[in-house]
């Protein structure tokens, strides 16, 4: 029975870490960027997606609540803060739905395995990405109004790294995939 308590102990232990960890790389993943306007080029995507193939829904969804939390509570690890401001101010200008499009993102990469082909786990992926810009642009319009070029603003300039992000992550996948069963 002791050795029941200290594995869940442990895991539980590893589980924080990884999320920590997560946090971490998602903050850092922010701050390497190539400035657009409104919604600026960074690495998150790839690390979203790789938190969900890598740890599953429970550690990736966790891991990106404590980010947005963290972001929201003022720490500055969004991608224009603290020059574009902070928390909750931040959180709400024109790259919130791209944020929260994180989770839903990360959920769903998660339904990947070792079985799938390559082109599955391509499209398994572009669908996830694809979230994200489906809520940064809903937000997007709405938040700067509909009238403007929201496609050209929000998702145009970020297809070629996308298909490079994602392209990269399906060949890394199935080698992420054999580590899940450690956390």
């Amino acid at each position: 029975m002791e050795l029941i308590k200290t594995n869940s102990q442990s895991k539980l232990i590893k589980s924080f870490i990884v999320i920590i960890l997560g946090s971490i790389a998602l903050t850092i993943s922010s701050k390497l960027k190539i400035p657009f306007y409104p919604v600026p080029m960074t690495m998150q995507t790839f690390v979203v997606l790789f938190l969900g193939v890598a740890f599953g829904y429970k550690i990736g969804i966790a891991t990106i609540s404590l980010y947005l939390i963290e972001g929201i509570a003022g720490f500055p690890v969004f991608s224009n803060s603290p020059e574009k401001g902070i928390g909750l101010v931040y959180f709400t200008g024109p790259t919130m739905g791209y944020l929260v499009g994180f989770l839903v993102a990360c959920f769903l990469s998660t339904f990947i395995n070792l079985k799938d082909r390559f082109l599955i786990i391509f499209l398994k992926l572009t669908i996830s990405v694809s979230t994200i810009y489906l809520l940064g642009i809903l937000w997007l319009g709405t938040l700067i109004g509909w009238d403007k070029p929201i496609i050209q603003l929000g998702v145009t300039p970020f297809l070629f790294a996308e298909f490079f992000k994602v392209a990269l992550l399906t060949l890394l996948t199935k080698k992420i995939l054999k580590f899940r069963k450690f956390i």
